[in-house]
């Protein structure tokens, strides 16, 4: 900021039932016991960051089930990605996946979205909180990071790119559904499991419970039987690693997800398939295929 010239913003009215801000992720801290975060659904944060010709680790809003309204304080330009909510600014219906201008005092209200979970607020220039060990995530599981908005916080953006956006609108087939097939590696401890339990995990369906949030998805449905009993000492752990309860229902960890665990994962969820995992809503039908 140079000449005394305002630096633009935007004020949060509303946050909707979660908003953090979210980039990349933060690395290497894992022998300090702090996980990479970032937002859930990496390849829509990545698309809103294209759209607006900001760096791919520029920090962004991801707001769960919709419900965020912003302020421009200072003309904006944003772009909305991810679950496809209603967009509203100053009353006039808007579309997503679009660079949307917004002057000075205009308001950006997000409906709740028809299907899919998270959606993604990115702004030109990036949001401009202050970094925590190299990232602007917030890590809920940790503790990490800005704080999750409230109604009245302000949020600073940083200096717009050089760079001009390419184009305007990016048509992109809608995320989230009724259903949705993860692919998977066994491992690393599947012996822990008898075949069928494995047979089980590839064959039945699962499904999201409410319980679920940035750290995992909690899947409701047949349990997965051990074939050995004990302790495991607890290990690494990476998004996408199934873990399993005593209970034998399986939980998916995603980008809050702890550095290390005690219970035993029998699969990992490819990471090209993390964004749609982070995407199945509550309700949502969960199956797995090597």
């Amino acid at each position: 900021m140079s000449g005394g010239a305002r630096r633009s913003a935007l004020e949060v009215l509303a946050a909707g039932p979660m908003t953090t801000v979210q980039d990349t992720g933060r690395f290497g801290h894992a022998d300090l016991g702090v996980g990479r975060s970032g937002a859930a659904d990496a390849g829509s944060h990545a698309l809103a960051n294209r759209l607006l010709a900001n760096p791919p680790d520029a920090a962004a809003l991801e707001t769960t089930l919709g419900g965020l309204s912003v302020r421009a304080r200072g003309p904006v330009t944003v772009a909305v990605t991810g679950a496809e909510a209603p967009l509203r600014v100053d009353g006039r219906g808007a579309a997503a996946n679009t660079v949307l201008h917004l002057p000075d005092g205009a308001e950006l209200t997000m409906g709740v979205p028809g299907r899919g979970l998270r959606s993604y607020l990115g702004v030109r220039g990036g949001v401009d909180v202050p970094p925590v060990l190299g990232s602007r995530s917030t890590d809920v599981l940790a503790g990490l990071g800005p704080g999750l908005p409230v109604p009245g916080t302000l949020l600073p953006v940083g200096p717009v790119p050089a760079a001009l956006p390419n184009v305007d609108h990016a048509p992109t087939a809608p995320v989230g559904g009724p259903e949705v097939v993860l692919r998977v590696v066994l491992g690393p401890r599947d012996d822990w499991f008898t075949e069928e339990a494995v047979d089980t995990l590839l064959s039945c369906g699962y499904e999201v419970t409410p319980r679920s949030d940035r750290v995992g998805a909690r899947l409701s449905g047949p349990g997965l039987e051990r074939a050995r009993t004990g302790e495991l000492p607890s290990e690494g752990m990476v998004a996408g690693s199934i873990q399993v309860p005593p209970g034998g229902e399986p939980v998916l960890f995603l980008a809050d997800h702890p550095v290390t665990g005690g219970y035993p994962v029998v699969a990992v969820v490819c990471s090209a398939d993390m964004p749609g995992a982070a995407q199945a809503r509550p309700g949502t039908r969960v199956r797995f295929t090597l």
